[in-house]
C-alpha cells in the first residue's frame, strides 16, 4: 500500500520540525495572554512531542513509509532524521550536560540534599514494577503486550525520563526497541503525571514553613546554600563569543566520534565472546547494543572532562546548547507518533499515577525520618521528574539564586539516568510477567 507523505525531502521535514519548535518556544515565552493561559494548562513539552505527531498523523510527513511502483515493486523508505538526532545530537548534548557537573559541588549541598535525590530515584525503581505488579492484577491487559509491544519496554522510556530526562528516555526506547506506533501514549504518561505532581509541589511552596514545620526540618542549610550558589553561578558565567561556541561543539562532536568508535569496538567484543550478551532474550543482552555503550561512553567522558578546565565553558552556555540538542530530538521522537494511538490505553495514566504516588510516599517518608527540609525534597523529586527543565523551576520559586542547585542535581540525575531506568525496567519485566 502506498503511504507516502507529502514530504519526503529530509531537510524539508527537518525545517518543519524546527518549525514547530520555534513557534513551540516563541509562543510560550510570549506575554500575549491567550498564550500564557494556554501554556498554564498544556506544557510546552506536550507540544514540542505533539506538533510533530500532528504533521505525521496529517500525512505531511513520516518517520517510515511505502512507496508502490508501476510494476507492483514494494519499496520501504525511513527518515533519516531521528536517526541523526539519536547518534549524533543525543551523546553530544550527554557531554555538554554532565561537562558541567561539579560532584564536590553537588556533595557539599549536605548529606540531606543528596538523600532526597536518591530517594526519589529508588522510589521511579521500585516504583515502576510495583504499579505494573498492582495493576496487573486488576487489569492484565493494560501492562501486557508480547515483542515490541510490550508494556514494561515502553514504561522503560517513562523510567528513564523521569529518573534523568530526554536522552535517557530516548537511550531506553532504543536499547529496549519499544514500538514507536504506540509511542504517543507512553509520552502522556510522562508528561500528564509528572505535570499534576509538579504543581503540587508549587502549591506547596507557598506553605513550605508549614510543611517545614511538620517534617521539623532545620532550614539553616538553605541560608548558607543561597550564598554558596549565588558566587559559583557568578562566577563562571560570561558572554560567550564565536571562539567559546565553536570550542563547544568540538569538545561535544570529538568524544560523538569517540563514543562511536568505542560503543562499536566493545558492542562487537562483547556479542563474539559472551553468548548471553548475544542473545537477545536474555537480560543482558541490552550490553551488547551499541547504542548503550555510545551513551555510556558520551556520559563517562562529560564526567571526566568535568574535572578539567573545560567544565568552565558551562559559564559560556555549555548545557545551554545540549539542551537544544535535546529538544531537536524531542521533536524528532515526535513525529514518530500516531496520535490516534494515544486513546488505545488510558489505564496507563492509572499505571502512572500509582507509580508517582509511590515515589512521592518514599520521599515524604524519608524526609520525615532525616528531618530534611521541604526545598530538599521538592528539588530531589524534581531533579528525578522533571530533570533539568523543571528542576530549576522549582529550586528558583525557593529563592532565584538556588537555581542551579536544580540543575546540578538535575545533572547527576542524566547520570545515573540510563542505568537506573534499566535496572527499573528489569524489575518491570519480571513484574509483567509474573
Amino acid at each position: 500500500m502506498d503511504n507516502q507523505p507529502f514530504f519526503t525531502n529530509d531537510t524539508i521535514v527537518f525545517g518543519l520540525l524546527m518549525l514547530s519548535l520555534g513557534f513551540v518556544f516563541f509562543t510560550s515565552t510570549s506575554n500575549n495572554p491567550y498564550w500564557k493561559k494556554f501554556y498554564k494548562y498544556i506544557p510546552a513539552l506536550l507540544m514540542a512531542y505533539m506538533l510533530p505527531g500532528v504533521l505525521t498523523t496529517l500525512g505531511l510527513i513520516s518517520p517510515e513509509w511505502t512507496s508502490v511502483s508501476e510494476s507492483g515493486k514494494i519499496t520501504t523508505h525511513t527518515s533519516q532524521v531521528y536517526y541523526v538526532a539519536s547518534r549524533y545530537l543525543l551523546p553530544a548534548s550527554l557531554v555538554l550536560l554532565t561537562l558541567s557537573i561539579d560532584l564536590k559541588a553537588v556533595f557539599n549541598l549536605g548529606p540531606k540534599a543528596l538523600i532526597m535525590f536518591l530517594t526519589g530515584t529508588v522510589g521511579v525503581i521500585i516504583g515502576g514494577p510495583i504499579a505494573v505488579l498492582l495493576i496487573s492484577i486488576v487489569s492484565p491487559e493494560t501492562v501486557g503486550g508480547i515483542g515490541p509491544d510490550a508494556v514494561w519496554r515502553g514504561l522503560s522510556t517513562v523510567a528513564g525520563s523521569w529518573i534523568g530526562g530526554g536522552a535517557n528516555q530516548a537511550a531506553m526506547l532504543e536499547i529496549y526497541g519499544y514500538n514507536t506506533e504506540n509511542y504517543a501514549s507512553m509520552v502522556l504518561v510522562d508528561i500528564i503525571v509528572a505535570e499534576i505532581w509538579m504543581a503540587i509541589l508549587i502549591l506547596g511552596i507557598g506553605k513550605n514553613e508549614q510543611i517545614d514545620k511538620w517534617l521539623k526540618a532545620d532550614t539553616s542549610a538553605i541560608e548558607a546554600l543561597k550564598i554558596k550558589v549565588s558566587t559559583y553561578a557568578s562566577k563562571i558565567e560570561r558572554n560567550p563569543g564565536l571562539s567559546d561556541h565553536m570550542i563547544i561543539l568540538g569538545i561535544a562532536f570529538t568524544v560523538v566520534g569517540m563514543a562511536h568508535y568505542g560503543a562499536n569496538t566493545i558492542s562487537e567484543f562483547l556479542k563474539t565472546n559472551f553468548e548471553a550478551v548475544s542473545d537477545k532474550s536474555s537480560a543482558l543482552s541490552s550490553f551488547g547494543s551499541q547504542f548503550f555503550w555510545m551513551v555510556t561512553i558520551a556520559t563517562a567522558i562529560g564526567i571526566v572532562l568535568s574535572f578539567t578546565r573545560f567544565r568552565k565553558y558551562e559559564g559560556a552556555g555549555a548545557s545551554k546548547i545540549g539542551s537544544v540538542f535535546i529538544w531537536v530530538l524531542v521533536a524528532t521522537i515526535g513525529m514518530k507518533m500516531d496520535l490516534t494511538k494515544i486513546a488505545d490505553n488510558p489505564g496507563l495514566i492509572v499505571v502512572g499515577l500509582v507509580w508517582m504516588t509511590i515515589h512521592v510516599g518514599l520521599l515524604i517518608l524519608v524526609a520525615k525520618l532525616i528531618k530534611a527540609p521541604y526545598f530538599f525534597l521538592a528539588v530531589g523529586s524534581k531533579a528525578n521528574i522533571g530533570g533539568a527543565a523543571s528542576a530549576p523551576v522549582v529550586a528558583a520559586a525557593f529563592h532565584p539564586s538556588l537555581a542551579t542547585v536544580g540543575v546540578l542535581l538535575a545533572v547527576f540525575g542524566y547520570v545515573v539516568g540510563t542505568y537506573g531506568a534499566m535496572i527499573c525496567t528489569e524489575l518491570m519485566k519480571v513484574a509483567a510477567a509474573g
